[in-house]
């Protein structure tokens, strides 16, 4: 099997299943593991460098009325690799080449790909799309124990916070900054095994756009950034910013009635519907819950996957 992997979710869950191999290409933005590096890129997109969060939201939204699709697909490097499945998904513009894009192009390869839509939009359908992958690469049976391992530490995050806190975390987590964006999809469910409780969130839908009114309204107990596709550093210059437009600058952190405040790096531990967000799980639960810390502080580096703000 020759796998084009137009997500970096899909790369990931490939790689972690033991599939590697078989991938032959995937997009720019696949960065995770690092093997998946040296794969042919096939996709590509207009840089955001030194852009504000704000600007790269009126920059997408501009390139989303004006083409449908902010990436492009490189049908004449597609055609070299010569692929028999190609994964993609439906579900969001922003994430990845528009599913139509990709199966008019897949149409005219002489290696006639199947085109297959892997969108999780809970954990549950997150566990189907590994067994679905690993079925249709004929790998069932192989990656079944994988799969059922991951499952387990999943669950055992929630076995572990079980009556920890009381009251339970109030948390508000934002996939975006400027605009802000209420988490969606798998988010919440994670939130809730983390042992948090959602304030404003869209649990098995897209995340959505709400107002800074609503988020200091919602009188979450942590405020938890994760934008999509920023680190820590640059979310941490935003966030100061918006503090300071709010009014607010200084007096967050440990202030009285202020929220805590943490950043995570969004696209490895939140963005993308793969095997991280077992430790995504693992990561939240630690800030939830700092006793925690002990069971699964040493997987995480502080400035670079997480940090206090």
């Amino acid at each position: 099997m020759r796998i084009v992997s137009l997500l970096p979710s899909t790369t990931e869950i490939c790689f972690a299943l033991g599939l590697g191999d078989m991938v032959v290409g995937v997009t720019h933005e696949c960065d995770y593991p690092t093997e998946a590096l040296a794969k042919p890129k096939v996709t590509s997109s207009v840089a955001h460098d030194g852009l504000s969060s704000r600007e790269i939201d009126a920059l997408v939204r501009t390139q989303l009325d004006g083409s449908g699709s902010i990436y492009t697909l490189d049908a004449q490097k597609l055609e070299e690799l010569q692929p028999d499945l190609i994964l993609t998904q439906r579900l969001c513009t922003v994430c990845a080449v528009s599913i139509e894009q990709v199966q008019e192009i897949a149409s005219t390869l002489s290696s006639k790909p199947q085109v297959v839509n892997i969108e999780p939009r809970s954990m549950g359908e997150v566990w189907a799309s590994f067994r679905k992958i690993a079925q249709i690469c004929d790998s069932a049976a192989y990656c079944a124990p994988i799969i059922v391992a991951l499952e387990a530490r999943y669950r055992n995050v929630l076995n572990l916070v079980r009556g920890l806190s009381e009251p339970t975390p109030k948390v508000m987590l934002l996939e975006w900054i400027d605009p802000p964006f209420a988490s969606g999809h798998w988010i919440p469910e994670i939130v809730e095994k983390a042992g948090g409780k959602n304030t404003v969130s869209f649990r098995e839908r897209p995340s959505r756009e709400i107002s800074w009114t609503e988020v200091w309204q919602s009188n979450a107990d942590f405020i938890v950034f994760a934008a999509c596709g920023m680190g820590v550093g640059w979310q941490k210059k935003e966030i100061e910013i918006i503090l300071g437009e709010q009014g607010l600058s200084g007096l967050a952190g440990e202030s009285v009635g202020m929220p805590k405040i943490w950043i995570c790096d969004g696209s490895h531990y939140f963005s993308r519907p793969g095997p991280r967000l077992v430790e995504t799980t693992e990561l939240l639960a630690t800030i939830l819950h700092p006793e925690l810390k002990a069971e699964f502080g040493s997987k995480f580096r502080s400035g670079v996957d997480y940090e206090k703000f």
